[in-house]
C-alpha cells in the first residue's frame, strides 16, 4: 500500500475501537525557533500534547479516550488506577472520570521519598482530590497492579462494579491513542511540506512509545522514532515497550509487526531515578520557559528536552534535520518540586 493508503486504513481501524472524545485534538505542531537558534543545529519543532485539555492537558488525555470508553461500555460505577506521587496520569484519570459521572479512586505510590507538603499535597496531588478523586497513599515496592486487583475484588464484592486501569494507562487499549497521535503527525506534517527526520519523546510506563511504534509500522516506518528513559534501565524499558507494542498491533489486527529494531530508548538521562530532577532537566525547563514560553514537567519532558538539547550538541542530531519533540504535558507537577527552583 501507498503512505496515503496506510494513513486511510489506519484511520479507518482506529474508527472501529470504541472511543469517547475527552482531548483537543488536533494539538499543535509548531516550530522552535528560538530554543533552536539557542543551541545550533538541527530545526527543532514541538508536537504539544501539553495542550490536549483535560485538565491542564498531557499524553493520558489520548490514552483515556479508549480506556474510558471501555470503563462506559462495562457499565463501571469506578475507576481505579495508580501512579507515583505527582502522577500525570492520575490527575487526568480523575478528570476524566469526573467529566463522565464515575467515582475514581488513585493509589498513589512513594516513590521519591520526598516528605514535603509541597510534594505530598500540592501539584498533581491537589488536582486529583480537586476533580473528586478519593487518594491511598502506598510505599514503594510493592506490585502496584496487583494492589489494584486486591482493591477491585473488594470493591466487587460489595456489589459495586469497578474498572481498573493500570499504571500510566498503559495496556493495549490506551496504547492505542498514540497510534492514533502518529495517524494525526503525520497528516499535519503532510500538509505543512514538513520531513521529519525524527521524532523524540519521554518514555515511562511504555504506552505512549508503543503505540507510536505501532503507527509509525502502520504507516511503512515514515521517520524513526526514539524515546528518552525516565523511568528503567535500557534493556528493560526497550523490552517492556516491545512487548506492549506487538500486543497493540494484534489488538488493531493492521497485518503490520513492530520489529524490536523499531524499539529504542535512551535511559542515558535518568540520573539518580524516576522522579528524581536532574541539574539537566531543571536547565531545561528553564530553557524551554525563556525561549518558547513553554512549561516542561520535572518528570517526564523535562529529561526528554534534557536528552534532546544533549544530542543535538552532540552531534547525533545535526543541520538541516527537522526533530520534533513530543510534548507529553505535566507542568501541574512543577509546583510540587518548587525547591528545585529555589
Amino acid at each position: 500500500m501507498s503512505p496515503l493508503d496506510n494513513l486511510d486504513a489506519l484511520g479507518q481501524r482506529l474508527a472501529q475501537m470504541p472511543r469517547l472524545p475527552l482531548a483537543h485534538l488536533p494539538t499543535p505542531l509548531e516550530p522552535m525557533d528560538r530554543l533552536s537558534a539557542e543551541i545550533g543545529g538541527p530545526r527543532l519543532w514541538i508536537k504539544r500534547d501539553d495542550c490536549t485539555g483535560l485538565s491542564t492537558g498531557g499524553n493520558k488525555a489520548r490514552k483515556l479516550e479508549f480506556l474510558m470508553a471501555e470503563a462506559v461500555a462495562h457499565k463501571a460505577d469506578i475507576v481505579l488506577t495508580h501512579g507515583a506521587t505527582q502522577s500525570n496520569h492520575a490527575r487526568q484519570t480523575a478528570a476524566a472520570a469526573a467529566r463522565l459521572g464515575l467515582e475514581c479512586h488513585i493509589l498513589l505510590e512513594d516513590r521519591t521519598g520526598f516528605r514535603e507538603a509541597e510534594y505530598t499535597d500540592n501539584g498533581n496531588v491537589m488536582l486529583d482530590r480537586l476533580h473528586g478523586a478519593t487518594v491511598e497513599v502506598r510505599e514503594t515496592g510493592l506490585d502496584m497492579n496487583a494492589e489494584l486487583d486486591v482493591l477491585a475484588a473488594r470493591l466487587a464484592a460489595e456489589g459495586r462494579t469497578p474498572y481498573v486501569i493500570p499504571g500510566g494507562g498503559s495496556n493495549a487499549i490506551g496504547a492505542l491513542g498514540y497510534v492514533n497521535a502518529v495517524a494525526e503527525l503525520h497528516a499535519q506534517a503532510r500538509a505543512m511540506d514538513l520531513r521529519i527526520d525524527h521524532l523524540v519523546h519521554a518514555t515511562g510506563s511504555a504506552g505512549t512509545q508503543a503505540g507510536l511504534a505501532v503507527g509509525l509500522a502502520a504507516l511503512g516506518r515514515p521517520f524513526p522514532l526514539l524515546g528518552i528513559g525516565v523511568r528503567a534501565p535500557q534493556p528493560r524499558q526497550e523490552a517492556n515497550v516491545h512487548a506492549l507494542a506487538v500486543a497493540t498491533a494484534e489488538r488493531l489486527d493492521l497485518g503490520c509487526s513492530v520489529e524490536r529494531a523499531d524499539i529504542v530508548a535512551n535511559c542515558d538521562y535518568l540520573g539518580e531515578g524516576y522522579g528524581l530532577p536532574t541539574p539537566e532537566a531543571i536547565a531545561a525547563i528553564r530553557l524551554l520557559a525563556q525561549t518558547e514560553g513553554i512549561l516542561l514537567d520535572p518528570v517526564y519532558s523535562a529529561k526528554g528536552m534534557a536528552g534532546l538539547l544533549d544530542l543535538c550538541r552532540n552531534g547525533t542530531f545535526t543541520a538541516g534535520q527537522n526533530i520534533v519533540f513530543l510534548h507529553t504535558g505535566g507542568a501541574a507537577a512543577l509546583f510540587g518540586y518548587i525547591r528545585h527552583f529555589n
